[in-house]
């Protein structure tokens, strides 16, 4: 019964995310690259509008990006989904047992978590994937919501530092008691606090996987840490 009403109570979150105008800048950006299209992707139709999460409502891992994709999420409409970011993503996830499939390409090729839920900081493709520390605030309320929603969730993967600090941010204004002072953003930090233990991880950009910055072992270590976490 509880999973049912979780369930509903998320569909609802949804609608109300995609639903979300309030950053004018990230809107009309999304809706311009949704107009004006990639061209190898030009004869699909993009989504062009707020990214909500998806999971498993019973997740006990929260996995938080920073944001989706111009030609990703903001084309399949599901966070790290049709990009590069993702098929590291996902792999490591399926590789943990996080997720029954390596690859994501549309919001209906099957995919299906257990155990996990992803989402992004803010919902919204931004200009130079960079969004504004104002416009993660506005996004944070949805981020509240989902947590209060999925109730068993007790680890956060933080992908970088920008979703670190979304987490952190959150967690205070929740009442969470949490160590002074903040630790600093690293891959493998670990901070435990009574909600949630948060991971740090290399978020799975280009930038940091053509360069060796974060390789698959590494990914690999934090997802299989987080397995140990909750099980």
């Amino acid at each position: 019964m509880r999973q049912s009403s979780a369930v509903s109570d998320l569909d609802e979150l949804t609608s109300e995310i995609v639903a979300c105008r309030a950053c004018p800048r990230l809107v009309a950006w999304r809706e311009q690259v949704a107009e004006e299209r990639r061209a190898s992707f030009r004869d699909e139709e993009y989504w062009g509008r707020p990214v909500p999460g998806f999971g498993d409502p019973d997740a006990r891992v929260f996995v938080l990006g920073l944001a989706p994709a111009a030609h990703g999420g903001n084309r399949t409409g599901r966070v790290f989904t049709g990009d590069r970011s993702g098929d590291w993503l996902f792999a490591a996830m399926f590789r943990a047992g996080f997720a029954n499939q390596v690859i994501s390409t549309d919001r209906d090729d099957g995919l299906r978590l257990a155990g996990a839920y992803v989402a992004a900081a803010v919902r919204c493709a931004p200009p130079a994937n960079k969004p504004t520390p104002e416009e993660r605030d506005r996004c944070r309320p949805f981020l509240a919501r989902e947590l209060v929603l999925l109730p068993r969730v007790r680890v956060i993967v933080a992908l970088g530092n920008f979703a670190y600090e979304a987490a952190w941010r959150l967690l205070g204004e929740s009442g969470v008691e949490l160590p002074k002072p903040r630790p600093r953003f690293a891959h493998g930090l670990e901070v435990t606090t009574p909600r949630a233990v948060i991971l740090g991880c290399f978020h799975p950009s280009q930038q940091n996987t053509f360069t060796g910055r974060l390789t698959e072992p590494m990914l690999d270590a934090v997802f299989e840490r987080a397995r140990r976490l909750v099980t």
